[in-house]
């Protein structure tokens, strides 16, 4: 990733924490940015040990888990429940009113790829999972893949 399209997803962050009277700390700064440039999702103490790697005093992964449900909460990181791993929003910085993300879970090489569906797909399964009975609580999906790479490596 370019410095120049990192600077600019940090600077949308920025705005959409302060946009709902939050802020963009250093530290929640530096977490994000260790998501938008990783390849594959993190859990939380990978998060710890990578920013930690760097720091000048050591972050508990407690703090972590805070500055994670602080991004989680501005929609600027996701949780993947499968894995419970964090990835950083694929869209922070698009100025698109954006639909329900999705995310498709390489089985081989564990990259994901966030792609979004219309809310009306979403609508219409809550109203088949009500006529089973049934609640739906989180209409996030997560799918088991496998990304095209791995699919030209093992043939």
């Amino acid at each position: 990733m370019k410095d120049s399209e990192l600077t600019r997803i940090i600077g949308k962050a920025s705005e959409i924490c302060a946009a709902t009277g939050g802020r963009l700390t250093e530290k929640r700064q530096r977490i994000l940015t260790l998501l938008v440039t990783s390849a594959v999702p993190l859990s939380a103490y990978e998060v710890a040990d990578a920013y930690n790697r760097n720091a000048e005093n050591a972050m508990p992964a407690m703090s972590v888990y805070r500055i994670l449900d602080f991004l989680e909460a501005g929609q600027l990181v996701h949780k993947l429940a499968s894995a419970n791993k964090y990835i950083a929003c694929s869209h922070i910085a698009c100025s698109h009113s954006h639909e329900v993300p999705q995310f498709l879970i390489c089985n081989k090489c564990q990259s994901v790829k966030e792609i979004a569906i219309q809310k009306s797909i979403v609508d219409e399964l809550d109203e088949q999972v009500k006529g089973a009975g049934y609640q739906l609580m989180n209409s996030q999906l997560e799918l088991d893949c496998v990304c095209q790479a791995c699919l030209k490596t093992a043939s």
